[in-house]
């Protein structure tokens, strides 16, 4: 009877998933980019002082425009039309996100304790890019240019 039921759940779950999933993935990203994108805009990210050691030969206000970057890739989720440009957006800046991992491999802002296994905390806000980034390709093989 257990598995009956657990069955049951499961197919209920699974089948809700498959048509609101691609949608739930598009929002939580588009939470994920307004949200780190206004803390840029506010002054408030902990990811500033690793953005500006990152590109350290770009001006200082870079991470404001990167805030705005980030925001508008937000807003971009959220409308339909937008989305397979935004996603282009999202890949690119996710190539940036990988910098730290050569600019600063090691110290106090680098991604590495130890070279390749051991992550700083950086390190892992790094690598989660990772899962920001396979949303974006499932949300691209959803959303079409007319």
């Amino acid at each position: 009877m257990s598995n009956f039921s657990f069955k049951y759940l499961y197919t209920k779950l699974s089948t809700s998933m498959e048509i609101h999933s691609i949608d739930l993935m598009r929002y939580s990203l588009a939470i994920v980019y307004i949200w780190f994108g206004a803390l840029k805009l506010i002054g408030s990210s902990p990811a500033e002082l690793l953005v500006i050691k990152t590109v350290f030969w770009l001006p200082s206000y870079f991470v404001i425009a990167l805030g705005m970057w980030e925001v508008i890739m937000g807003l971009g989720l959220l409308i339909k039309q937008l989305i397979p440009y935004t996603i282009i957006s999202i890949l690119i800046h996710m190539l940036f996100t990988l910098f730290p991992l050569f600019v600063i491999p090691f110290g106090p802002l680098g991604s590495f304790i130890n070279f390749p296994f051991q992550l700083t905390l950086i390190g892992q806000y790094i690598i989660k890019n990772v899962v920001l980034t396979s949303g974006a390709l499932v949300i691209c093989g959803k959303y079409k240019v007319n």
